[in-house]
């Protein structure tokens, strides 16, 4: 049986489960696009191919092993997108919730069926069907829950709204010793600078104390204000609205002081190492066109 163990963002990573680029399918029509990025690139013909992903996600892979980590795969399923391993499921203490996410991605939680029958049964969780929630949107932190949310009446309208106020209630009542606090994004179908699809796109916590924060990507000021007071504004890497559409707040820890982020991420990787953190850059431009990137292709089982 696996054990899960997540408390946190950064503590030693020991398992993971890395997405696939394997057998991605054709490149899809833009109205069958999940995000107004990817929308952008299928028309401006620069969608990414599936060798120049696998590649980039292998390169990863060998991070991980690098560093001792066991790295499991999801079964490849024929022309289905499964990079973003992080929506389909996430990981709080020692439990596994299931994500309840768009309906024609059902069968991307299947591949990892036989990881989830290694789970026992009690620390399963499905959530009803009115909770809508991705795992992009939540992070444990210690003592809190952070969960990323929208709770407009126009929430139907944005296939870009991803968790719901259901879900965030649901989590509050399965974590009762938890601090959960839900933060309101930005959401935009059309315009990728405008749009924070996930929480971990525009804030991200790293080390012991710092985070990376992406003020427009928040609906409500205050919001903003408690991560920035939370972490304390000399620990907080602030990214611009051109760094928040190139994921720079979804880079991946290993650990504390070891971070996985995009090779061409050079202001945010050289104010890490200027913090004392050991910087694994790699190549991960091409799946960045797809609205995700290190976090959102990375689904934490256990950390130390």
């Amino acid at each position: 049986m696996l054990k899960l163990n997540i408390k946190n963002e950064t503590s030693r990573l020991r398992a993971v489960v890395l997405g696939t680029a394997q057998s991605n399918g054709p490149i899809p029509k833009p109205e069958d696009c999940y995000d107004p990025k990817s929308i952008e690139h299928v028309l401006a013909g620069t969608y990414p191919i599936e060798a120049d992903m696998v590649k980039e996600m292998e390169a990863v892979a060998a991070v991980l092993k690098k560093y001792n980590v066991t790295v499991y795969r999801p079964k490849v399923i024929k022309h289905c997108n499964q990079i973003f391993s992080r929506d389909i499921a996430f990981v709080i203490e020692d439990k596994i919730i299931r994500a309840n996410i768009l309906p024609n991605r059902e069968e991307e939680v299947e591949a990892v069926r036989y990881l989830w029958n290694q789970i026992e049964d009690k620390d399963r969780i499905v959530l009803p069907p009115e909770c809508h929630v991705e795992g992009g949107d939540v992070m444990p932190h210690n003592d809190y829950i952070f969960i990323g949310t929208y709770s407009g009446d126009d929430y139907a309208d944005y296939i870009t709204a991803r968790t719901n106020k259901d879900a965030v209630l649901a989590i509050k009542a399965l974590f009762p010793e938890k601090k959960v606090k839900a933060f309101e994004l930005r959401k935009s179908n059309t315009d990728p600078r405008e749009n924070a699809l996930h929480l971990d796109c525009c804030f991200q916590p790293i080390g012991t104390n710092k985070a990376i924060l992406h003020k427009n990507g928040f609906l409500v000021e205050s919001e903003y204000e408690w991560l920035l007071n939370f972490f304390g504004k000399e620990n907080v890497f602030e990214i611009t609205k051109d760094e928040m559409y190139h994921m720079n707040s979804n880079v991946f820890s290993i650990s504390e002081n070891v971070v996985i982020s995009e090779q061409n991420f050079t202001r945010l990787n050289t104010w890490l190492r200027q913090q004392g953190f050991t910087v694994e850059e790699v190549p991960y431009a091409e799946i960045a066109k797809q609205e995700g990137l290190l976090r959102c292709s990375t689904l934490p089982l256990i950390r130390d």
